[in-house]
């Protein structure tokens, strides 16, 4: 009897871990985002989480997407070829952050905001953003998307241009670095190139 007993909570524990591995999208979002906290001398000055939309990021959420609105057929590898043609578009950056002082939190305030939001191309110059939006979607959609949001969080979505002002293809051989800096200091975070 407990042998029985000890098979089938081994059984039960199998079929547990099988359900709670991460999904494709889970796993490719946790491979797109970086996390880092700027700390002052009294105080955690931001916490930011960023998920850079990536090519292999857009197309696990277009899956994603459709199997969650039970695309099939035509319908599906349209929302698929829709996502690998927002790879052309602007560089995309979902941006959670939470700053100790709320009043602080405010990146979608442009040349007003507390915070200089940029990239860096592979010779370090600075790449201003075309725009730096709040993601007004409730909560439990933006954590169901992005895990790392956390409690106190605003989402953004910066958006970067992909040519300079010259025309020319901003230089992110390399790969993504982001900066986030103020007055109280700033972080970098890096996705390399793949």
């Amino acid at each position: 009897m407990k042998r029985s007993s000890i098979h089938w909570a081994l059984v039960a524990l199998a079929l547990a871990a099988g359900c709670l591995s991460p999904s494709p999208y889970q796993k490719v979002t946790q491979d797109w985002t970086r996390k880092t906290t700027l700390r002052g001398p009294y105080q955690e000055v931001m916490q930011l989480a960023a998920t850079y939309k990536s090519p292999e990021w857009r197309l696990a959420y277009a899956k994603k997407d459709a199997e969650a609105r039970g695309l099939v057929g035509a319908a599906r590898e349209q929302r698929i070829a829709q996502a690998e043609a927002e790879v052309a578009g602007p560089i995309e950056i979902q941006l959670l952050v939470a700053t100790w002082d709320r009043r602080e939190n405010d990146l979608d305030r442009g040349q007003k905001s507390v915070w200089r939001v940029r990239i860096l191309d592979d010779s370090g110059d600075e790449i201003e953003p075309l725009e730096i939006v709040k993601d007004k979607r409730p909560s439990l959609v933006l954590r169901a998307e992005f895990p790392a949001m956390g409690d106190f969080a605003t989402a953004y979505i910066a958006r970067f241009p992909r040519k300079s002002n010259t025309g020319s293809a901003v230089a992110i051989q390399s790969g993504i670095k982001l900066r986030v800096s103020s007055e109280r200091g700033g972080v970098q975070l890096e996705w390399p190139a793949r």
